[in-house]
């Protein structure tokens, strides 16, 4: 991504306090009323009351609101002048614009794309992510839209990481690598690092990352699934053979010191040999009633 270079910073400013305004206003609308209703046959007092009845509203219109965690940048003619965030009632001049802004943290969910992994494989992923606006002069007016800027560069950072790594371990086990499925806590710290290179701009910080949803594309879901079950499989009869083989050298090595029977090598042979098959087969053993000998 290119770097963009911002043109703007976030610098402080006061309002003046609304409270002490907003009872002046209020005097001089009711004052302005009562003047002019109350001394009609003279101009002076008409006029004096129209006048101060005037200043009032002209003084209601500088009024404006913020709450917790809001901000209120202030421009003069298209000048950015400033950011209060003083909360509470403010007032400025009426010729002052204002821009409410939102600081709260913010929780987005993005759709679920469909990309390709390291490998090649089309699989589906989405991501959650906290962020907020820290700067409130960048986000307004550094970037056309700033929700809509995060959006997409969630998408493309999303894009990016899953680009880099595979969705699960392959076969080749002599190289270990990260992966999407094993490895998410790594996965979501590179995703949040990526993240916050890209939003920077808008002055916008990313709280937390991490991936929301993560599956094979439904084309090769099937074909996966089987594979992961075949793994499985595999793994489960290694670990049984490494059991039946130990359990059968311990059967072999208690006969002997006990001396319970002396077996030659074809007896032993054949010992382990049933062993095995009554340890690592599936079904449930079917005993079989030797009526000769070993050897006839």
């Amino acid at each position: 991504m290119t770097e963009i270079r911002s043109r703007s910073v976030e610098r402080s400013t006061q309002s003046a306090a609304g409270i002490p305004i907003l009872l002046l206003s209020i005097a001089l609308l009711v004052g302005g009323f009562a003047l002019v209703a109350q001394n009609t046959e003279y101009w002076l007092n008409v006029a004096g009351g129209i006048s101060a009845a005037t200043v009032g509203l002209f003084l209601m219109c500088g009024f404006f609101a913020i709450q917790p965690n809001e901000a209120m940048a202030i421009l003069l003619f298209g000048d950015y002048r400033g950011t209060d965030r003083t909360t509470g009632l403010r007032w400025v001049l009426p010729w002052y614009s204002r821009k409410k802004i939102s600081l709260r943290a913010r929780n987005l969910t993005s759709d679920k794309l469909k990309v390709n992994d390291k490998r090649g494989s089309p699989i589906e992923i989405a991501a959650n992510v906290v962020w907020r606006v820290e700067d409130s002069a960048q986000a307004l007016f550094d970037v056309d839209d700033y929700q809509a800027f995060v959006n997409i560069q969630v998408d493309t950072a999303l894009r990016d990481i899953a680009s880099h790594y595979a969705y699960d371990h392959g076969d080749e086990t002599d190289e270990p690598e990260l992966t999407l499925r094993a490895d998410a806590e790594d996965v979501a710290g590179r995703l949040r690092e990526e993240l916050v290179r890209r939003v920077a701009v808008a002055g916008v910080a990313v709280d937390e990352a991490r991936l929301a949803h993560l599956a094979y594309a439904p084309e090769i879901a099937g074909a996966m699934l089987k594979r992961q079950q075949a793994e499985a499989v595999l793994s489960a009869r290694r670990l049984i053979v490494k059991g039946a083989v130990g359990m059968v050298e311990s059967a072999l090595a208690d006969l002997n010191e006990r001396g319970v029977v002396e077996l030659d090598e074809d007896r032993k042979a054949a010992m382990v040999s049933n062993l095995l098959v009554v340890l690592c087969a599936d079904r449930e053993a079917q005993p079989v009633v030797n009526t000769g000998t070993l050897y006839g």
